[in-house]
């Protein structure tokens, strides 16, 4: 790969889905684009940019797939959950008494461990609920990732990754070397298709949102701008849960830390104003509820 191939890569990736490469990262490109390149029986990576600069929206939109980390798992991490059942909820359901509702939204929610993760506890949660109205929307810039979330169909290997076998065996059926969670689980999440730097008002306001290990791939001004909007779209007693990594000290002071609990936030009543960080983009990437 050439290093103005690799210059045009690094800025679709960061225009099109806010992924931040530096420039010691040509590896990671080769290591994904390589394959896509072989399947769509083109030479290397530099035919796979001359398509594109051709016009290939097609293409733009495989390689961006492929680019976009995908990494999840049941329960993952298991503090946000704990956070979500020992601290979340308790004060939600006393604070939502009157309307008896809640509105969670998982961003970047990739094959849907996480939002059923949540489901799972809010089930699991049981009288407690009765007659409350549950709303969980998870999205993700990928297609691909979203159609495998709504299937909810899971291999051997990954309900066996953070899932607790008395969860499997009450929540889903063994079809072969497969696993699918049950319809009922499945019924309490809504799909959209979204990319976090467009604006995502349109999804209404919530009370908790979790939104991990996904901006750590932006820069700076990209983290602060999406914390700036998530903000927005959260209740003035919501819930915001990042990533272990993760963090808004330093970057913004529309969100503080809740006292003692990692990667737990709460709205702090500043509201800057910040625009999505591309108003147009090409269509391939107008991902807003699919």
């Amino acid at each position: 790969m050439t290093p103005p191939d690799y210059e045009y890569l690094r800025k679709l990736l960061k225009d099109h889905s806010g992924l931040d490469l530096s420039a010691d990262k040509q590896y990671l490109i080769e290591s994904r684009l390589l394959p896509l390149a072989r399947k769509c029986a083109l030479a290397g990576i530099g035919e796979l940019v001359q398509k594109m600069k051709g016009g290939s929206t097609a293409l733009v939109a495989q390689v961006i797939e492929a680019m976009t980390t995908n990494e999840t798992f049941f329960f993952r991490d298991k503090v946000p959950f704990d956070h979500f059942r020992d601290t979340i909820m308790p004060e939600i359901l006393k604070a939502r008494a009157a309307r008896r509702s809640i509105r969670i939204w998982c961003a970047a929610g990739s094959t849907g461990q996480e939002p059923y993760s949540l489901a799972m506890c809010l089930k699991e949660m049981g009288a407690a609920l009765a007659g409350w109205r549950v709303e969980i929307i998870a999205t993700d810039l990928s297609q691909e990732v979203l159609e495998k979330s709504k299937a909810g169909i899971y291999s051997q290997f990954e309900v066996q990754r953070g899932l607790p076998i008395q969860l499997l065996v009450k929540h889903f059926k063994q079809n072969g070397e497969f696993w699918q969670i049950s319809p009922e689980i499945r019924a309490m999440v809504q799909h959209r298709r979204l990319n976090l730097l467009h604006d995502f008002s349109g999804l209404g306001v919530f009370d908790v949102i979790f939104c991990r290990n996904v901006l750590i791939y932006f820069n700076q001004e990209t983290k602060t701008n999406v914390f700036g909007r998530l903000a927005k779209a959260m209740e003035a007693d919501g819930f915001l849960v990042l990533g272990a990594a993760e963090t808004v000290v330093g970057l913004t002071d529309v969100f503080k830390p809740f006292p003692v609990k990692r990667g737990l936030y709460r709205p702090s009543g500043a509201r800057a104003t910040f625009a999505p960080v591309a108003t147009v983009m090409p269509k391939i990437v107008a991902m807003a509820g699919s």
